[in-house]
């Protein structure tokens, strides 16, 4: 009769636990079926608000072709650059703090699958020398070796609910590594972009200065001669000077762009002037491939981490339902016991035991139920964030797109008015060298700065139509997953006389381990 009661127990426990889940509990019966045996919602990604097109999308130069933005950056078909953007990516420090983070989370995920399998085994083992005092002292020995086990059965689904959430959890820190990538590659390219626009900049007031030192020269001249006043001189002067006080100006921001970059590329500051050498602004094709919104902004490697937040704040909901119930579980013990040593491993010093055992929170005054308040109002918060990130993607990808369209009519006004400039400048430098009397000087000076100031606009506006392209990629989510980054670079020329550039030989990620298998599989076990 004892050994029948033994066996139905356990029966009766689980009995028990389940008339709770029907006549108590948060899920219904058929919801911890439906759910495979464990209580708290099931996720499903929620829906978002993301524009059905975009705004210039009847722009002919907007193309709804699929993005092509796994290595981006290559459109500009720079060397210099993408040799920066392999550096960047192998070397920056902030690349290397979201990989650690990838590396916690998987062993934070291995932790919470342990659970699932008996939460405690432990081997103990002791020995004694006794002493009994009376009527002739006793002296004994005892030897003890014991082995126990506790393993909570997961019938609410508490361990699943929490593998879930490390799941999750993980995918985030995935998505994360991604989203930092992503900022890498566009902060390098508009670093470098800033540097070139500099230094066309820089370039073209150092001709300008040439050009209006010659002027100073001939008002000193005329001067001498009596063709011009000392006011006409002085006013030379001061055009000249002026000119050539924005030579440091550029240089500082030069410098600052530069020290910017070795920080991206994950080194002290120094002089990059060997590595960088002298270039143009790049230039891009004026249409570009956007696809759709809810096709692009949708994979932004920041929206879909969002979204994994979300999810494994649904399972922590589960965890904390599951409190409501008993958690049943089974212990058991085995060992030996002996006088002597040698008496350890013969028959009859064993000892064991097994059996179940309840432990129920009970009046617990309403804190489980406020836990589970606060991890649904935690999934609230989460959603409400996913769905205003989706919104400030979509609100990026506009204000670049909006951009990139834009910059160029700037730049190709600019650019007339610049060349409009210099041809004024050529026309009346030409009668100011012959000497013409007709000649108001202050018509030279205003023609001369007029064109420095419409030169550096023009340099201004093309360096903004390259930083059109970054954004609009930073907006897509571009450079992530990109297999460039695993591979060597592309052959690419700087112009059809020029040479084949050198393949750029990529470092790899660090760190190599586990960021080599989240390239081969960004997604990881994530389910949309």
């Amino acid at each position: 009769m004892n050994r029948l009661h033994a066996v139905l127990w356990p029966i009766k426990v689980v009995v028990m636990a389940f008339s709770v889940v029907f006549l108590h509990g948060c899920t219904s019966p058929r919801d911890y079926f439906a759910n495979g045996c464990k209580v708290g919602p099931n996720y499903c990604t929620p829906a978002a608000p993301v524009a059905q097109d975009w705004i210039d999308a009847d722009d002919k130069r907007v193309i709804n072709d699929p993005v092509e933005a796994a290595a981006w950056w290559t459109t500009f078909n720079d060397p210099v650059l993408n040799q920066l953007i392999s550096e960047a990516y192998a070397q920056n420090l902030t690349v290397r703090q979201a990989g650690a983070r990838i590396m916690q989370a998987r062993a934070l995920r291995a932790i919470t699958v342990g659970e699932l399998f008996p939460q405690q085994q432990d081997f103990s083992a002791q020995y004694s020398h006794n002493l009994t005092t009376g009527v002739g002292d006793r002296h004994f020995s005892n030897w003890q070796g014991s082995f126990g086990l506790s393993w909570e059965l997961d019938f609410w689904g508490r361990y699943r609910r929490a593998v879930e959430a490390a799941d999750a959890d993980l995918d985030a820190s995935i998505y994360d590594f991604g989203d930092v990538v992503v900022t890498l590659i566009a902060d390098v390219a508009a670093t470098y972009i800033d540097i070139r626009t500099v230094q066309t900049r820089l370039e073209l007031v150092k001709e300008n200065v040439e050009n209006q030192r010659e002027t100073y020269n001939i008002t000193e001249i005329g001067l001498r001669n009596g063709e011009y006043s000392d006011i006409d001189v002085q006013q030379a002067k001061s055009s000249l000077v002026q000119t050539e006080s924005l030579v440091p100006q550029l240089e500082i921001f030069l410098r600052q762009a530069e020290n910017q970059l070795c920080i991206l590329l994950g080194i002290p500051p120094e002089d990059l002037e060997e590595i960088l050498g002298e270039g143009e602004i790049p230039s891009v094709e004026p249409e570009i491939a956007l696809g759709i919104p809810a096709a692009t902004l949708l994979q932004r490697p920041d929206v879909r981490r969002s979204e994994r937040e979300l999810a494994a704040q649904s399972a922590l909901i589960g965890v904390a339902e599951s409190e409501l119930y008993p958690h049943i579980t089974l212990t058991g013990t085995v060992g030996r016991s002996a006088n002597q040593f040698k008496d350890l491993f013969r028959g009859g010093s064993g000892f064991g035991s097994v059996g179940p055992s309840l432990d129920w929170n009970i009046l617990n005054y309403g804190r489980l139920l406020n836990n589970i308040r606060f991890e649904d109002a935690r999934f609230q918060e989460l959603l409400a964030a996913y769905r205003q990130t989706v919104l400030l993607a979509n609100l990026e990808a506009e204000n670049a797109i909006i951009q990139f369209l834009k910059s160029q009519e700037q730049f190709d006004l600019q650019l007339e008015a610049a060349e409009a400039a210099d041809r004024t400048n050529e026309l009346i430098i030409m009668k100011f060298r012959e000497g013409e009397p007709d000649i108001d000087f202050n018509r030279v000076f205003n023609v001369q700065n007029f064109k420095t100031q419409q030169e550096l606009s023009a340099a201004v506006a093309k360096g903004e139509v390259a930083q059109g392209v970054v954004s609009i990629y930073r907006s897509l989510g571009g450079g992530w997953p990109s297999p460039y980054l695993r591979q060597p670079a592309p052959v690419v020329q700087q112009s059809e006389d020029a040479a084949d550039a050198e393949e750029i030989d990529v470092p790899p990620a660090i760190p190599q381990e586990p960021i080599d298998q989240v390239l081969e599989n960004p997604v990881g076990n994530l389910s949309d």
